[in-house]
């Protein structure tokens, strides 16, 4: 019980700090670990994910109570931050400069809504009608436009009972010439600066991930939110990583830029969920 306390706390903490309040309710019934194609920061298609993509059909619900702000049809032209085609989407307006976004829906099921809606209140159905055309699957966003932010929906809701367990997938480093070097069979490696990725889940993705050299931590990248610089979505480490820098082909994750010097190091990652459970795996170098 005291665990799960001080996981709640902290998560609370984090929130407030962010000046965001825990009011939401989740657009769908019947959540669980296993109702999402796509989870906020993974990569869909050819761009870092601001969405959480349901798994199944179903009504979709307001989140909270807020003011209908804009009614898109099928393939309208993007607005800001709102990268994809969302198809036929409701957005509504909350407090504290949140936005909820609500892709995917069925024209037909949409209903005449008043300026104001209360949390609960139908917004129609999930269709096919966004760029996942033929899945009829809910795409819902959170955005906080005073900082242009997509904000992982998953902070704002009722926990669910677990999550996906997370893994390290296998471990490699791009040198400068980007030779791709394999941590399972190379332990030697020449001093210089690395790109260190992971091999990534298909179903879920690290709320955090942290990377440490002979115990001393050089990066966390945490999937809190997703920054729009330069009009492209970005993931903040000790640098903005754009989807090429944070997904370099369809497999691998970036970890940490690193470098290396020469002598014995320790290399240490770990991952962790939205509820502080942690994987962790250590691989011994030898820099030369």
């Amino acid at each position: 019980m005291l665990k799960t306390q001080k996981k709640l706390i902290t998560a609370f903490l984090t929130l407030a700090a962010a000046g965001i309040g825990i009011a939401f309710n989740w657009p769908q019934k019947g959540v669980s670990q296993e109702s999402f194609q796509t989870q906020f920061g993974q990569l869909k298609g050819d761009r870092i994910s601001p969405s959480l993509i349901f798994e199944e059909d179903s009504d979709v619900h307001a989140a909270d109570s807020g003011n209908v702000a804009l009614i898109l049809s099928d393939h309208s032209s993007d607005f800001g931050w709102f990268v994809s085609t969302l198809g036929n989407a409701t957005i509504l307006a909350h407090s504290g400069n949140l936005m909820t976004v609500y892709g995917n829906l069925d024209a037909d099921s949409i209903p005449d809504m008043a300026t104001t809606v209360t949390q609960g209140d139908n917004l129609g159905k999930s269709g096919n009608s966004g760029w996942q055309e033929t899945q009829s699957f809910l795409e819902f966003q959170v955005i906080d436009t005073k900082n242009k932010t997509a904000v992982n929906p998953k902070l704002l809701m009722p926990r669910t009972e677990e999550e996906t367990a997370l893994a390290i997938g296998d471990l490699t480093l791009d040198d400068s010439k980007n030779v791709t070097h394999h941590l399972l069979n190379e332990r030697v490696l020449p001093a210089g600066t690395y790109r260190l990725y992971h091999t990534r889940q298909d179903n879920t993705a690290p709320y955090k991930t942290s990377v440490a050299i002979n115990g001393a931590t050089v990066e966390n990248i945490s999937y809190d939110t997703l920054q729009e610089y330069k009009g492209r979505l970005c993931v903040t480490g000790n640098a903005k990583y754009t989807v090429e820098d944070l997904y370099p082909d369809e497999k691998r994750q970036l970890l940490s830029v690193i470098t290396l010097s020469r002598g014995h190091s320790t290399l240490s990652v770990t991952v962790f969920d939205l509820l502080g459970k942690t994987k962790s795996i250590k691989y011994n170098l030898d820099i030369n």
